[in-house]
């Protein structure tokens, strides 16, 4: 049965790119204008051609009463099957109120975006955290790291965005976190040579800020491609330093528009 207002107009139409009336409503941010939509039967399980949902859309623009609003209504379902987080949406627009409300709720922090949509980044991110260290959002980093955020659930670790932006604080306060100070990103470095020292060669206070967090700085010296190494004492004159790959690794980028 299609629901509409008193004067007949359809409360769940669509235009072309998808986008409900109630999603626009939430874009708007009048609690006013979506109570009435509510009311009179508007859906806010609709998702637009981007499968997104009204409640992601209210997150991004941090439109903290709206958000309110349709959290109770917004199913899980209609949230697994568009890929992502209010959460989500919420650490890329930078709004830590609407963080916390959402993690008072109850959402996960450590919710991590479904592959149609991750795959749209080029660094490949997964989690709110990512968004919020990649946006420079010290408030926001540390009320989610508070929440129960892991460091190391995307495949280009937290820490590693944080020290290639020169970002001294965020890498303070995730290494007070217990991020893992040697960790590395996999997907284009098989050797052992530290990746996150390849982001802070010409940085000095950042490389301080690494070694004495527990940096294993002996790895820059070890070959893994070479059989004899550490195999006796007796090499030990023989040991080069051995250079890093020149690494490209994806710059942040955004989700397609709310």
């Amino acid at each position: 049965m299609m629901s509409s207002t008193p004067t007949g107009g359809d409360v769940n139409a669509q235009a072309p790119n998808g986008d409900s009336v109630l999603y626009d409503a939430a874009g708007s941010g009048n609690p006013d204008c979506i109570e009435l939509l509510l009311q009179h039967g508007s859906d806010p399980n609709i998702a637009n051609l981007s499968l997104q949902l009204p409640i992601h859309c209210a997150a991004y623009k941090g439109h903290y009463l709206a958000l309110r609003m349709l959290i109770p209504v917004t199913t899980r379902r209609a949230l697994r099957l568009s890929g992502q987080s209010p959460i989500h949406a919420a650490a890329d627009g930078g709004h830590v109120r609407c963080m916390e409300l959402l993690v008072d709720r109850g959402f996960d922090v450590n919710a991590l975006l479904d592959t149609h949509v991750s795959e749209k980044y080029g660094d490949m991110r997964k989690t709110a955290l990512y968004f919020a260290v990649s946006n420079g959002d010290v408030t926001g980093t540390q009320l989610l790291l508070n929440a129960g955020a892991k460091t190391d659930l995307d495949p280009l670790h937290c820490l590693l965005v944080a020290v290639r932006a020169g970002r001294y604080e965020i890498v303070r306060i995730l290494l007070a976190s217990q991020a893992d100070v040697n960790c590395y990103f996999t997907e284009v470095n098989d050797t052992v040579f530290p990746t996150a020292l390849q982001y802070c060669l010409r940085d000095e206070m950042m490389m301080r800020l690494l070694l004495n967090s527990g940096y294993d700085a002996e790895k820059c010296f070890c070959c893994p491609h070479d059989s004899t190494w550490g195999r006796s004492s007796e090499h030990t004159s023989e040991k080069v330093p051995v250079s890093s790959p020149i690494m490209s690794v994806p710059k942040p980028s955004k989700l397609p528009t709310y």
